[in-house]
């Protein structure tokens, strides 16, 4: 029976004839023998912890200790953010926008106004965003998402007058291309939305909405640019618009030269398509004014006129404006703050029903249970 040094020797005279093969032995190939270090040889040094009841519990109750109040501060946080939803879609018959949500057309072309009275309840501090939100409207869907130009977007001029086939079938109208053009562009919001305060004397007062600073600043300065100089009625000549639109691109907002054309605020903000079918888009802010003792938007009355041109009804959707203050973790949302909760009590009961089986079998003289 061969012993053991014999293997040894074997091992050792194979090893070495494959390394006289790799340095230009017999075979005078190159060797692909890895190089006798810890890293190629995977000899390294390695830890692998026995979890137990006694080592993972501690842990747990760390977690659970650090997640909880997290989740605390941010639901409170969230809790203390004003905010108010007014629903305008006209369903009900009751409903001031009853006859409009039953009659317009989407163009714009048959104009109809309605007022919605609501009540502040409580003053709204700091600057107030105006949000529009739609239900039921996938834009997400994969055609949607795709139907435009970012070419044309960004002022190729190329772009403008040779649309991207993406954009099909809102690619021309009449012959003529359309600027901007997709199906994103084509369904662009165009409800008009004025705020008015009611003081006691029943007064209406206007509030004062900003329409710039809503889109991102990348979108405004890198992703969105209009073609040619600032004659933008020559620079978009020979163009159309969209099939929904009651007028050119170039006629978005003709009194402010930098919110006008393909750097309008309200259409950047409209481009970023919303990932989920229930969604709020920035319409308006309502800035705080230079006296910190008056509320921006102080409690009591209000009339919110709508200019009501986009239809909802003939897809099952609803539309409502949101006004809303904002804190330092963004618009009102405690779903973070109840997750961190949830995660955080769910540790700390793993931890309790750990330490239990740490108590009662731990101890135990020659225990050997272990976490699997």
């Amino acid at each position: 029976m061969p012993s053991k040094s014999n293997y040894i020797m074997k091992e050792e005279e194979d090893s070495n004839h494959l390394d006289a093969l790799g340095h230009g032995g017999a075979a005078g190939g190159k060797s692909n023998k890895p190089d006798n270090t810890p890293f190629k040889q995977q000899r390294l040094p390695a830890f692998q912890p026995t979890l137990t009841a006694g080592t993972v519990f501690p842990a747990f109750f760390v977690m659970g200790l650090i997640f909880v109040p997290i989740g605390i501060v941010l639901l409170v946080i969230s809790n203390n953010i004003r905010e108010v939803q007014i629903d305008y879609t006209g369903v009900d018959r009751a409903s001031p926008c009853y006859d409009c949500a039953h009659n317009v057309n989407g163009t714009g072309t048959t104009p109809c106004t309605c007022s919605i009275p609501f009540t502040l309840g409580q003053p709204f501090e700091s600057d107030v965003f105006m949000y529009y939100g739609l239900s039921n409207f996938h834009q997400n869907h994969r055609r949607y998402v795709t139907s435009r130009d970012d070419r044309q977007l960004n002022g190729d001029r190329s772009a403008l007058m040779i649309p991207s086939k993406e954009c099909e079938p809102y690619r021309l109208r009449g012959g003529l291309p359309i600027a901007p053009c997709g199906a994103i562009a084509n369904s662009l919001f165009n409800d008009v939305l004025e705020l008015y305060y009611i003081d006691s004397g029943g007064t209406r007062h206007l509030v004062p909405l900003a329409k710039k600073g809503i889109a991102w600043s990348t979108d405004k300065h890198v992703k969105f640019r209009n073609p040619g100089g600032r004659n933008l009625t020559a620079a978009f000549q020979g163009t159309a618009e969209p099939l929904n639109w009651r007028k050119p691109v170039f006629e978005l907002d003709p009194a402010d030269a930098d919110n006008n054309g393909f750097i309008n605020e309200d259409l950047i903000v409209w481009m970023r398509t919303a990932a989920l079918p229930t969604f709020r888009k920035l319409y308006r802010i309502v800035q705080r004014t230079s006296n910190n003792a008056t509320p921006t938007l102080p409690s009591g009355n209000y009339i919110l006129d709508v200019a009501y041109n986009y239809p909802v009804l003939r897809f099952g959707g609803r539309k409502r404006v949101i006004l809303s203050t904002t804190s330092s973790i963004g618009s009102k949302n405690p779903f973070l703050g109840i997750a961190y909760i949830t995660v955080g009590s769910l540790c700390l009961v793993l931890g309790m029903v750990l330490l239990v089986i740490h108590q009662k079998y731990g101890n135990r003289k020659g225990s050997s249970y272990f976490l699997s």
